[in-house]
């Protein structure tokens, strides 16, 4: 039997608690073509250009799989067509444009930032359930409710339904999972989940149109600005976009988090004593540990050289963005967890046109859990190190982060809360 390649060896699960060695691996040959004629790129400045790239298609149709295959059925309401992070332009940007106008600056620029009292307060209370408790699970009770209450709470979905998505969270972030079926069973199976959610939305969007509120459902369906409306179709496709990777992301940046801060008892002490700190902490936790490990699903237009390799017309390609945020050739030690470290241009949130739409409110809701979580957890232990995780390559993050602990202590005054510094946005 053939040795496994150093690509196929990141994908098995039984590396998934340290893959930065396969990743180190993998950039000694930045370009490196897969058996299945994926082309897997692992260095930082090759990542970059690729992401910034014309010739670079995040189309599912262009894929080699799909490539000439007429739209299905399903992908019309009830089911979804295919959200704007998966068009190229000219409709990726009009779309996009469109989702931000009431989600972020210009248009909107105080409602992710305004929403920090409120994250505060949902924050305080989810830590107060652990009080009399000496082991917790800080993903089961803390780092999974805190983001999807938060993104309900954006979108304006009632609190009563939030238990019904982590049902359809789990199965479409399986459907990016590239150790799972082949690329064209995955978007098949992406389409299926997509009938059920796409039917909940377009409900939920009927009685926003009927009695529209101050969430991002309604400014989508009032927006009057440049091209709008949003077809009904594509304002379920943007919905159920954020409400999936609006929350399973962030899960995975706040487990990751405290699991490397436990791993630095030094860098927590720091925290709960140097509120600043959470800023540029925030921003090494995405380079050292980032939710998402890679992008797939993306293929070339045209022939691209590239690193001495010429990638053709028609590839599948895989950007290993893990890997370049830990490339010693941009990233000076880059093993080492350094939370005052400048220059930190990482990858976490991608790069070019497809930037991570929801990083905005992600480092909000960072910035307010992983103070709150050192100030007020007394004396925290990790149970297991490693602790158990996802078998997802792409979507990287503990399953479960077992944590032993003296007490919780009180909340802090509001006062305190206040010296919390402002987020730039993302």
């Amino acid at each position: 039997m053939a040795q496994a390649s150093i690509y196929e060896q990141v994908l098995d699960p039984a590396s998934r608690n340290d893959p930065y060695p396969l990743y180190a691996e993998l950039r000694r040959t930045p370009v490196a073509r897969q058996p299945d004629g994926t082309y897997v790129v692992s260095t930082y400045d090759e990542i970059v250009a690729l992401l910034h790239d014309p010739r670079v298609s995040s189309d599912p149709h262009s894929h080699p799989e799909l490539a000439g295959a007429p739209p299905t059925p399903d992908e019309g309401v009830p089911g979804l067509p295919h959200a704007f992070v998966f068009r190229d332009p000219p409709e990726h940007d009009r779309l996009r444009d469109l989702a931000t106008r009431p989600f972020g600056p210009p248009c909107a620029p105080d409602r992710i930032e305004s929403m920090r009292p409120w994250l505060t307060e949902v924050t305080d209370g989810l830590i107060d359930d652990l009080a009399g408790r000496h082991r917790v699970d800080l993903v089961d009770d803390f780092a999974y409710p805190l983001p999807v209450t938060a993104i309900c709470w954006l979108l304006g979905v009632p609190r009563e339904d939030q238990p019904r998505f982590h049902h359809w969270a789990d199965a479409l972030v399986e459907t990016a999972d590239p150790t799972i079926g082949t690329f064209a069973e995955r978007q098949r199976r992406r389409n299926r989940i997509s009938v059920e959610l796409g039917a909940y939305l377009d409900e939920l969007a009927e009685a926003h149109a009927r009695r529209p509120g101050d969430d991002l459902i309604s400014g989508m369906l009032t927006d009057a600005g440049p091209h709008a409306p949003m077809s009904r179709a594509d304002l379920l496709s943007t919905c159920a976009m954020l409400l999936v990777a609006g929350h399973e992301t962030t899960v995975n940046l706040i487990a990751n988090g405290m699991l490397t801060l436990l791993r630095h008892p030094g860098v927590l002490d720091r925290l709960r004593h140097e509120p600043d700190l959470v800023i540029p902490l925030v921003e090494e936790l995405l380079r050292y540990e980032p939710p998402v490990q890679m992008m797939t699903g993306r293929s070339t237009l045209a022939d691209i050289d590239i690193a001495g390799t010429s990638i053709p017309e028609g590839s599948p390609l895989t950007l290993m963005l893990a890997a370049g945020n830990r490339d010693p050739d941009r990233f000076p030690d880059p093993d080492r967890f350094d939370p005052d470290r400048i220059d930190n241009v990482h990858l976490g949130y991608g790069s070019g046109i497809h930037y991570c739409f929801g990083a905005p409110l992600a480092r909000v809701e960072t910035q307010v859990a992983l103070p709150a979580l050192a100030r007020r957890l007394v004396n925290p232990r990790l149970v297991a190190d490693p602790p158990p995780y996802r078998p997802n390559p792409t979507l990287r993050g503990p399953r479960h982060l077992l944590v032993d602990l003296d007490a919780v202590a009180p909340a802090a005054e509001a006062e305190t809360r206040e010296q919390v510094p402002r987020p730039a946005h993302g």
